[in-house]
């Protein structure tokens, strides 16, 4: 993506550290090890998993977040930006100033993460496509989550987890990723197939197929908002709410995207990966694609091997395990996210909102950003920048090392609630080792 622009991915890297890499690796990773071990002696009974620890929102404030026309306006908000968009994706130039690709690969993708942890189920209430569905389903008479079928409980995530992997194989594989030909033609069919599934199975679909929704609802687990079994809205603490994620198919699959997509994202930007791509004589799509699904493929597989090695009561099942925990794994994207994506984030999110006043290239300036500057305070703060990246995977490991913790207690016999959470802390030393080194060792 940007190939222009790229190299912000890397700014703060392992030179600018006051300490050295191989410090901030070892120090990592020995934070994690011993987090468990404190876990182990202060945290002997599960905290999540029982109900409470809820407090409810003041009334005046519940009562216009739930109100209709507060639901009303937010909707059509998303939709006049999605309106708005069409414009520079449709007649505006084929080039990298136009504000579309900004709009997708940064707003969109990058800007989920804090817009849900701030806000809870942000992409949701925004959505053109839950939008779209609501005005469909109202106008046939009937309501958003009737459909034509029951949505099957064994299709669980899955649809979401291969329209993440098709979405992330645009950004960081596909050689017309700066084109707007194959942009526009995968937003179509992500639409067509949203409505379509909708249309048969209702907003369930959306729930669970829709890339963009599922990714912004599971980061929303993270965030102080949530409802409780009344549909009343309340504060929790981020990881009660973690808990909550439901366990069903194809969830590992989804985090695994997610954790997968971020570390060949590192990876493809290594003096090793460049140099044995240019050297290999194969094509560079066929490369990345292998690269990427052998990423995803290794994260899922570690973790399913993992969780299925912790010790469990004769006679249970196993492949339900790793579902179980999956969750614990969302804490440790965010913290991927935030490293690798924060001051691509700030810089070309900043030089977005420039373009955006001139989205079709006429030297218009719309909302008056065009004369704006783009905003390179990482750029200049680099010491700060790479101790902010090692904080962020270390504390996403740490929330995600807590969750798993809380639920092994739960689910383990306890006879093996020691012994058997070795190889999930295993798994995650590993990804906080494999994490940093690709950040500052590659």
């Amino acid at each position: 993506m940007f190939p222009l622009i790229l190299p912000m991915h890397g700014l703060g890297g392992g030179a600018d550290l006051p300490i050295p890499a191989s410090f901030a690796i070892a120090g990592g990773t020995a934070a994690l090890a011993l987090s468990f071990v404190v876990l182990l002696l202060a945290w002997r009974t599960p905290r999540f998993a029982t109900p409470g620890g809820e407090r409810a929102i003041p009334f005046e404030l519940a009562a216009i977040l739930d109100s209709r026309s507060w639901t009303l306006s937010v909707r059509v908000l998303g939709m006049v930006f999605f309106g708005f968009m069409l414009w520079p994706a449709l007649f505006g130039p084929d080039l990298l100033n136009n504000p579309t690709f900004g709009v997708v690969y940064v707003w969109l993708w990058v800007g989920v993460v804090p817009a849900s942890l701030l806000f809870g189920r942000f992409y949701r209430a925004v959505s053109p496509a839950c939008t779209v569905h609501l005005v469909l389903s109202k106008a046939a008479g009937r309501q958003p989550s009737e459909g034509t079928r029951h949505y099957p409980a064994w299709l669980g995530y899955w649809p979401a987890a291969v329209g993440l992997f098709a979405f992330v194989w645009l950004e960081l594989v596909s050689p017309q990723a700066t084109y707007l030909g194959p942009v526009r033609t995968w937003f179509a069919f992500y639409l067509a197939a949203m409505l379509l599934g909708g249309v048969i199975f209702g907003e369930r679909w959306l729930e669970r197929a829709d890339p963009f929704e599922v990714y912004s609802t599971l980061l929303a687990h993270l965030s102080p908002w949530a409802r409780n079994d009344q549909g009343d809205l309340v504060w929790i603490s981020p990881l009660r709410h973690l808990a909550r994620v439901p366990g069903e198919p194809g969830l590992v699959a989804t985090v695994a995207v997610l954790l997968g997509s971020t570390a060949y994202d590192s990876w493809r930007e290594s003096v090793t990966w460049i140099r044995f791509v240019q050297s290999g004589g194969i094509d560079q799509t066929v490369l990345g694609t292998a690269g990427l699904l052998t990423a995803v493929t290794v994260v899922g597989v570690v973790f399913m091997a993992a969780s299925m090695a912790t010790g469990v009561d004769d006679g249970a099942d196993r492949r339900r395990v790793p579902r179980q925990l999956a969750h614990s794994i969302v804490p440790i994207v965010v913290g991927y996210m935030v490293a690798h994506y924060l001051s691509f984030f700030v810089q070309v999110g900043s030089q977005t909102l420039i373009q955006i006043s001139d989205p079709i290239g006429t030297g218009a300036n719309l909302f008056g950003t065009a004369d704006w500057e783009v905003n390179y305070w990482f750029s200049q703060h680099a010491t700060l920048l790479a101790s902010t990246k090692v904080v962020a995977i270390v504390s996403g490991h740490v929330l995600g090392v807590i969750a798993a913790h809380d639920r092994a207690l739960e689910i383990l016999p306890r006879r093996h609630q020691v012994a058997g959470q070795l190889p999930l802390l295993f798994t995650m030393v590993l990804y906080t080792y494999m994490g940093l080194y690709l950040l500052f060792g590659a």
